[in-house]
Formats: C-alpha cells, sequence, structure tokens
C-alpha cells in the first residue's frame, strides 16, 4: 500500500467497495425489475399519448381553423350563390389563394351544393379557376360528399383517395351555411405520406401510434394499408378499418377504454390487450376538437420505457445497504487524500488572496508532491503575470474610455444629420397647401417606420385642376428618404414637361427621369432604386377624376359601395419598363377617394400577425366613407393602430384622401 500512488490507493478502495456492494444489489434489483418495468411502460405510454395528443392537435387545429374562415367567408358564400358572376369568381379565387398559401398542404378545395362542380388547386398542378369535374350521387366514388353533406355535423376530418386527382389525403371537410341552408363544401387537405411521416409513423422499437375515429376504425396508422378509407362519413371501410384485437372481451374493453377517454379529455385511458399476436399495453386520449382517439401501442419487451422516478425505491434499499461500506471508505480516504489536499486547498485560496508566499505540504514521493512542487512555480508565474496584466489593463482602459468619447460626438453628429434631414423631408411635404387650398376637404396619414422615410405625397394646383399623388421609394430610413429627393425633382420636371392632366403621362416621363439619373455601373451590385407612385388628376370644371398608377391603386366610396381603380403592374425604375394607362372616375357629389403605400395595407397585426390586407382596408373605407375627411382620417389612424397592437410597424405607411362635394 505505501508504494501505490495516490491514484492507485483511491481506486483500491473504491474497487472493493464496489465488489462488497454489487452482490447484495444484483439479488434486490433481480427481484423489482419486473415491477419497475411494468411502472415506467404505464407513464411511457401516458406520457408519448399526450405528447403525440399534441403534436397531432396542434398543427390539425390551425388547418381546421383556417378551413372554418375560409368557409364561412362572405367571399365564398356570395360566389356560391351565383356561380355565373366573374367579379365574385375573381375575388373568390384571390382570396383562396391566400388560404392556400397559408394552409400546411398549400391546397383547397371548394364543392358548389348546386352544380356538385369540385373545384382544387395546390402548390402543384397550374392554379385554374375551372372546376376539376363534377360530383355524382349514383358514383360510389364521391358518395363521400353527400354522406358528408347529410350528417349534422359541421365538419369531419376524412381519409380518402381521390381517383379524379390521384390523391389520397386526410381532408378536413367544412360545410358552408347560407340562411340555414348547406350550399356547399371547403377546406383543405395533408398528403397521407406527408401527414403519416410527421404525426404517425415512430423511430422507436415497439412504439405503434395511431388515430382512430369515435367508431373505431382507423384514420391513421403507420402501415397505410390498415387505414379505413372514407370512414368518416359513416360509408368507410368498416370491415378492415378496426383495431383487430385478441378476442371479443378485448375488444368490449376498448370500447369501454374509448368511453372513458371521450369522457375525460385530456386524460388517458389505458388497457392490456393483444395486437399483432403480442401482449401491448394501450393508451389513448380523446380530441374531442377533432373527434379523434389517439392511440399509443407498447410492447413492453421491445420498448425502452425506463423512467427515472421509478428507481427511487430501488435507490433506498442501495443507500441502506452501501451506507455502512462508505463509512469505512471515507475514512480511507480521509486519512490517504483528503487531509493533505485539504492543506493544499488553504495554500491555494492564500493564492487566490494575493499572498503568494504560502506553505505548502511537505515533500512526498506521490501525486500531491508533484502537485504541491507545481503549486510553488505557479505562484511564481502568477504573480509575475499579475503585475504585467494589471499594467496593460490600465493603458487599454484608457484607450477604451478615449474610443468611447470619440464614438459618443460621431454618434451626436449622426443623430443631427438625421434630424436635419427629417426637417428637410417635411419642408418638401405639400401641408401648408393643402391645408390652405383644401382645408377639410382633405386629409392626410403620413408616417414613416424611421425619423426619415421613403414615403411622400404630392398636390399641385392649376386654374381648373388639381393634382394628387403618393409615391414610395425603395428603402427605409436614411436611403429612402434620399431616393425621395430625386423622386421629388424627376415629378416636378415630369409635370411641366406633360402637365398635370395626365396622370399616366407623368408616370411614363418620370420612369424616364429617373433611368437616366441612375444608370447602373458595372459594378456587380445590384441596388433597389424603383418607385411605387399613384396620380390623380381633379378637373373642377369637368367633375371628372383622372388616374394613374404604379402599383397603386386609387379607392372611391360614397359609404354603400367600395371601387379600385388598379394601378399598373410594374412600379417606375422597374427592370422592365411598365405602360401606364388612364382612367376616368365622374367627380360626384359624397364620393370620396383615397390612395395608399403598400405600407398600410402589409402592416402585421391580429392574433397571427398577417397584413391588414385590401379587403380590411375596403372594408374599413365603406365603414367611414361618409364622415367628414378629418374624422376620417382619425378613425383610420385608430383602425390601424388596433390592429397593429404590439407588432413593430414594418414599412413607411402614406395615405391621402381627399372629396369635392
Amino acid at each position: 500500500m505505501a508504494m501505490l500512488g495516490l491514484r492507485g490507493k483511491s481506486l483500491l478502495a473504491l474497487l472493493l467497495a464496489c465488489v462488497i456492494a454489487l452482490v447484495p444489489a444484483a439479488l434486490i434489483g433481480w427481484q423489482v425489475v419486473d415491477s419497475i418495468r411494468t411502472h415506467f411502460g404505464e407513464a411511457f405510454a401516458r406520457n408519448t399519448t399526450l405528447l403525440q395528443r399534441e403534436k397531432i392537435f396542434a398543427p390539425l387545429s390551425r388547418e381546421l381553423a383556417l378551413s372554418l374562415r375560409l368557409a364561412d367567408s362572405e367571399v365564398t358564400r356570395q360566389w356560391l350563390r351565383d356561380e355565373t358572376d366573374v367579379a365574385k369568381r375573381e375575388l373568390f379565387f384571390r382570396e383562396a389563394e391566400g388560404y392556400r398559401r397559408d394552409f400546411r398542404d398549400h391546397s383547397y378545395f371548394l364543392i358548389s351544393n348546386r352544380t356538385h362542380a369540385y373545384y382544387f388547386n395546390d402548390g402543384k398542378s397550374p392554379h385554374t379557376e375551372s372546376a376539376r369535374y363534377l360530383l355524382r350521387a349514383d358514383k360510389a366514388d364521391d358518395s363521400w360528399y353527400f354522406n358528408t353533406l347529410r350528417d349534422t355535423a359541421t365538419f369531419n376530418i376524412n381519409v380518402n383517395h381521390d381517383s379524379q386527382l390521384k390523391v389520397t389525403k386526410a381532408w378536413i371537410n367544412v360545410i358552408v351555411h347560407e340562411n340555414g341552408q348547406k350550399v356547399g363544401l371547403a377546406g383543405t387537405g395533408l398528403e397521407l405520406t406527408t401527414f403519416l411521416n410527421d404525426f404517425i409513423r415512430s423511430r422507436e422499437a415497439g412504439i405503434t401510434p395511431m388515430i382512430l375515429n369515435r367508431q373505431g376504425a382507423i384514420q391513421a396508422h403507420p402501415d397505410p394499408r390498415l387505414i379505413a378509407l372514407n370512414s368518416a362519413t359513416g360509408k368507410g371501410q368498416a370491415a378492415r378499418g378496426g383495431l383487430q384485437l385478441g378476442d371479443a372481451q378485448e375488444q368490449q374493453a376498448l370500447r369501454l377504454a374509448m368511453r372513458q377517454a371521450e369522457s375525460r379529455p385530456g386524460e388517458v385511458a389505458m388497457l392490456w390487450a393483444t395486437l399483432g399476436g403480442k401482449q401491448q399495453l394501450l393508451a389513448l386520449s380523446f380530441i374531442p376538437e377533432l373527434g379523434w382517439h389517439v392511440v399509443t401501442a407498447v410492447d413492453l419487451n421491445a420498448a425502452r420505457v425506463f423512467d427515472g422516478p421509478w428507481l427511487t425505491p430501488a435507490l433506498i434499499a442501495l443507500a441502506v445497504l452501501l451506507a455502512a461500506l462508505l463509512l469505512g471508505f471515507a475514512y480511507a480516504v480521509e486519512k490517504l487524500v483528503l487531509r493533505p489536499i485539504s492543506q493544499l486547498r488553504k495554500s491555494a485560496q492564500a493564492m487566490a488572496a494575493g499572498q503568494y508566499e504560502v506553505a505548502l505540504p511537505a515533500e512526498r514521493d506521490d501525486e500531491i508532491g508533484e502537485l504541491s512542487a507545481a503549486f510553488g512555480v505557479m505562484a511564481h508565474k502568477v504573480r509575475s503575470h499579475t503585475s504585467e496584466l494589471e499594467h496593460r489593463v490600465r493603458e487599454r482602459t484608457r484607450a477604451l474610455e478615449e474610443a468611447n468619447r470619440e464614438m459618443a460626438a460621431a454618434h451626436k453628429k449622426i443623430d443631427d444629420s438625421i434630424d436635419y434631414a427629417s426637417l428637410i423631408q417635411r419642408a418638401m411635404l405639400p401641408d401648408r397647401q393643402l391645408v390652405q387650398a383644401l382645408g377639410e376637404k382633405h386629409a392626410v396619414l403620413w408616417r414613416p417606420r424611421d425619423v426619415v422615410g421613403g414615403d411622400f405625397y404630392v398636390y399641385r394646383a392649376g386654374e381648373h385642376t388639381l393634382l394628387f399623388g403618393v409615391v414610395d421609394c425603395a428603402g427605409h430610413g436614411v436611403p429612402g428618404a434620399l431616393m425621395t429627393m430625386l423622386a421629388h425633382a424627376a415629378i416636378d420636371q415630369a409635370i411641366v414637361d406633360v402637365g398635370m392632366d395626365d396622370p399616366a403621362g407623368i408616370l411614363t416621363r418620370c420612369d424616364r427621369i429617373l433611368r437616366g439619373m441612375l444608370r447602373e455601373e458595372r459594378s456587380g451590385h445590384v441596388l433597389a432604386t424603383n418607385m411605387d407612385a399613384g396620380f390623380a388628376c381633379v378637373d373642377l370644371q369637368a367633375r371628372t377624376v383622372t388616374f394613374a398608377g404604379a402599383k397603386i391603386a386609387l379607392y372611391y366610396s360614397d359609404g354603400d359601395d367600395v371601387g379600385e381603380l388598379p394601378g399598373a403592374r410594374r412600379a417606375i425604375g422597374d427592370k422592365r419598363i411598365g405602360e401606364y394607362q388612364n382612367a376616368q372616375l365622374p367627380l360626384q357629389a359624397g364620393r370620396s377617394f383615397y390612395m395608399t403605400t403598400d405600407g398600410f395595407l402589409d402592416q402585421a397585426g391580429g392574433e397571427l400577425g398577417y397584413g391588414f390586407g385590401s379587403s380590411r382596408f375596403a372594408e374599413m373605407i365603406r365603414r367611414h366613407a361618409r364622415l367628414p375627411l378629418d374624422e376620417q382620417g382619425q378613425a383610420f389612424s385608430a383602425t390601424l393602430a388596433e390592429y397593429q397592437g404590439r407588432h413593430a410597424q414594418r414599412d413607411d405607411i402614406t395615405m391621402l384622401c381627399f372629396r369635392f362635394d
């Protein structure tokens, strides 16, 4: 023992203690392992089922919520009332495209109960506004639709193969109601293979997750051959759609467990049953929103279900046996190891306090002796390095303080420059001219995202004509503000060259001027220099409004309806030269006109963080169109602030309104 080093002494004592302790521990562990495995298996099955339930419920509830919104949309119901109306058709498919992009599968469908036309679009096949096919009551493949309409539920989730589209999906079918009548069906689908890979297939041995409906038909299973297609409508493959357990008694136990899970959603019901010729533990949890049972089958002989809390009884027993052994082992360690190390620790603490002349343990012919010698060398080096480091820190501190002073001065100069730029940009805006010339006949909402921005608005007055315009230059902040200077100069020159009564000509001329100003150098860098613009010329003598826009539209409303004159699809300074055309409207009494940049329409808000959108914008206009314009401006600002909530402003926002009674 005297010839052994510190490591050898510790290992020898630990080895003797482990050999003595392992013999009784093995005997006790052999007796309790079976009961522990059962406890762990039940806990594992319960936790796995709850986790699987949340993994399925969260994405499917989102898809169901979007499907319910699509079916409940006024645009959907209006078109189903009159499928021949081209404008309603176009409005529906434009809105449906927004839903398609949000759906997980990027697909949607709509069925008219009047014509039985089936409309479907996804991200794979070309977009179409024509019906894919017509459903027939006498056709077996179409029975799911007519069974769904006969059902009293608002929706169902049905796994089915569409032979016309050649796809097999988990379909979310939502009935479209109109005045208490069922006028159609709308929803989306999740491709079956993707659905199984994402939610059902398990990579853990001995674990089989699956989904059953209220009738016990399999809706999802790692083996697609066991899925009861079209079972949600009551006419599916019930013959092979349920779980095949060992005997009738186990089938009855399964039905009782399903009723128990349905009575207590969110909890887990459990039973033992024979599945696939093996005794397995089944755990069930019900999702009332989907009408599904999430089931996990666990084969305890194959699955790894070791759970920490159930080790407590075994650990307590082992602790009692090991206590006596540890006392003897602690005494040996105290005498051979801890006392020398304690003296060495005190020396190290003194060194940490800055006392480098310390007393080290007596020299020994083992690792502790080598460690003491190393501590002595370290103390000398630390004393030398500390002195050098303190000197360097003082020098670095002085340099950092000087750098901070220089940065503060530079930051102040930048802030002053931006404030001055904001003052110049505000001076460009025709606020005073609008107030003096029009007064309460106009309203303006101007909100740059930063101190300065890339949006501005235009007003010019002639003998009998007035020109209004809004402009959105590429970029934000200082770059956007600099672009507004170039854009303002280009617009002024374009108005001089073309005149105020030709908005399309102003856009075309402005496009040419900007392209001449901003010829790209051959540096390999492509900069965004385009801008959106819209101009409306009001002829007070002829009582007309002439409009042309580049990606900016003119909205108008008398409080009953909202109209729109869309702008051209290409911006000024785009890669391809746009073509701009004038559109004319009568200047009717009580009709208000509105132009806005995309900052208003794209502003994120609401519960899901979606953009404000043109549909919500048009409804806002219609609701407030009869108010005085100054009150309209306040109402628009309040509506946007309420929708935006805590979301950050995405873009510069400019809105210009005018009305001549």
